[in-house]
């Protein structure tokens, strides 16, 4: 009987003793980009915030490669523990469509923590381009079928997807280039080879603010801070027209859920601290925060949505 009730209480307050004890040593998020991007800007951001507040070292670990698939690996097959992490970003909910073949799965190897936020793309073009609104470029392409010519940083990339979800919704034919990065395709933008660009706004509000680039649609539902007078696409009348990068913490899937539960609520407090908020916002952020929960429905909506797209225009990552 001593056995069995000491069982019982094992079983019973394992998670909560995890919990006290949990963080004990150095965190560690896989980023799973290169460092300087977005993606690595703002796990930093957030780990900073959270080495605050859990008194622990938050190292980033970069592991790019194979468009994302390799970080993600990585922390998919780590101990569930709370000490690696990934910072999520739109890869987890495409990957899943483009590539035939993966070495997780993207639905069932994680658990998701918390969202940090978003940031809607802009469509751009160059500043001396014909197009000085959003409508202006849509009735063009429907006036010249296959004549515009849009780029990423590469085929499944989220200019990519963002410009396949353009095409469907305006019901245009526009002609998709591929970049091996999204620096190559920003440049023979402002050199005029190509006609208009989906992107983080943040990558371009320098050529914008320099007379470089023209901003021509926000695509999402609401204006952007960094570009206050650009319009949105619903205002353009293209109200489904809606894509954006994203950032969030996931842990690999069997983490005790104390663990997460206990770093969503530190993540939600330093996504309040002023600092934090700031910082993002300069990045174009647009903060969400939320349960793990909510953050789990968002990524099935993504993921869902992004599927269907990729299936329909045959998108391949190569």
């Amino acid at each position: 009987m001593r056995i069995t009730l000491l069982a019982c209480f094992c079983i019973t307050a394992g998670p909560t003793a995890v919990a006290q004890s949990w963080p004990a040593r150095p965190i560690h998020i896989v980023v799973p980009y290169a460092p300087g991007g977005a993606v690595d800007i703002v796990a930093r951001v957030a780990g900073q915030g959270l080495s605050e507040r859990l008194k622990q070292p938050v190292l980033i670990d970069n592991k790019p490669g194979a468009g994302a698939n390799i970080g993600m690996d990585a922390v998919a097959k780590s101990a569930p523990d709370g000490y690696t992490l990934l910072m999520a970003a739109n890869a987890l909910a495409t990957n899943g469509s483009l590539f035939a073949k993966l070495t997780f799965d993207p639905q069932k190897d994680f658990a998701p923590v918390g969202l940090i936020g978003n940031a809607p793309l802009v469509v751009v073009v160059p500043a001396n381009s014909p197009f000085h609104t959003f409508n202006e470029l849509i009735t063009s392409a429907k006036a010249d079928p296959g004549k515009l010519t849009f780029g990423s940083a590469g085929n499944g990339s989220s200019g990519h997807l963002a410009g396949e979800a353009l095409r469907q919704s305006a019901h245009i034919d526009v002609m998709h280039i591929p970049y091996k990065g999204g620096a190559p395709a920003l440049t023979d933008l402002l050199g005029e080879r190509i006609s208009f660009m989906p992107i983080n706004a943040v990558e371009a509000i320098t050529h914008i603010n320099d007379h470089k680039l023209r901003a021509l649609a926000v695509a999402g539902p609401n204006h952007l801070a960094l570009l206050p007078n650009t319009p949105t696409a619903a205002e353009a009348g293209l109200s489904d027209f809606n894509v954006s990068v994203w950032w969030g913490l996931m842990a690999p899937a069997g983490t005790p859920a104390s663990v997460v539960d206990h770093l969503n609520a530190e993540l939600q407090k330093v996504l309040l601290e002023p600092a934090i908020r700031t910082r993002l916002a300069e990045l174009g952020v647009v903060i969400s925060g939320g349960t793990p929960a909510q953050f789990g429905d968002f990524i099935h909506t993504e993921t869902t949505r992004w599927g269907r797209l990729v299936k329909a225009a045959n998108i391949k990552p190569d």
